[in-house]
């Protein structure tokens, strides 16, 4: 079952049916789809993906995923998986627009590495970042991730795939004002079947 996990200020927490709104608002809001590289998805296909989240994947632990809350509010959204894109198990993160610029990503992905090396086993995590998200791969620098290689799609956009160590950096203090890849703080995913990536928040 996926574990609560705490930072210094977030909470990731399961998603209850209450939190549907809120994760369509998420990835309905433009901003964040567009650090995203995606096209808007239509509101019926989030609600019905948000309703696999509750009654495929964690019923059949298929892989971890979260709300982000930070004082009772929701904040955004994690994932620990597989998803094809990368040789093991990709982050992804998203933030809502009111949440960039804290430095909540790079708190967010702290977690996440904390995650996937106690409770996970894994020693090596990875990450795909928009080469022009340079906020979220100036995060993923001071996390310690290494560049593998550029993944460039039919339209010439390019997208940088990263890995970094599960047991990289501290976990104690502040974090820095990023989170990982795919969108500007926002995160980068937008759940289970989207295989979104990490992303992160404007400098």
């Amino acid at each position: 079952m996926t574990p609560v996990l705490r930072t210094e200020r977030l909470e990731f927490l399961p998603y209850r049916p209450q939190d549907e709104d809120a994760f369509v608002g998420l990835l309905r809001d433009a901003d964040v789809c567009r650090w995203m590289g995606q096209e808007l998805v239509p509101e019926p296909d989030l609600r019905a993906l948000f309703h696999t989240i509750l009654t495929d994947v964690y019923p059949q632990r298929r892989f971890d995923v979260w709300g982000l809350w930070l004082d009772g509010a929701y904040a955004g959204h994690a994932e620990v998986k597989k998803t094809g894109n990368v040789p093991g198990h990709e982050l992804v993160t998203a933030l809502a627009p009111a949440y960039w610029g804290r430095g909540l990503g790079g708190e967010v992905v702290r977690g996440l590495l904390r995650h996937a090396a106690d409770q996970l086993g894994l020693q090596e995590a990875y990450g795909m970042v928009g080469a022009e998200n340079t906020a979220s791969l100036a995060m993923c620098r001071r996390l310690g991730f290494r560049h593998l290689r550029d993944v460039v799609a039919d339209d010439g956009s390019v997208t940088k795939m990263l890995v970094v160590p599960t047991t990289t950096g501290g976990f104690a203090g502040p974090a820095p004002a990023s989170g990982l890849a795919g969108a500007a703080d926002p995160v980068a995913a937008a759940g289970p079947t989207p295989d979104p990536a990490p992303a992160e928040e404007p400098a």
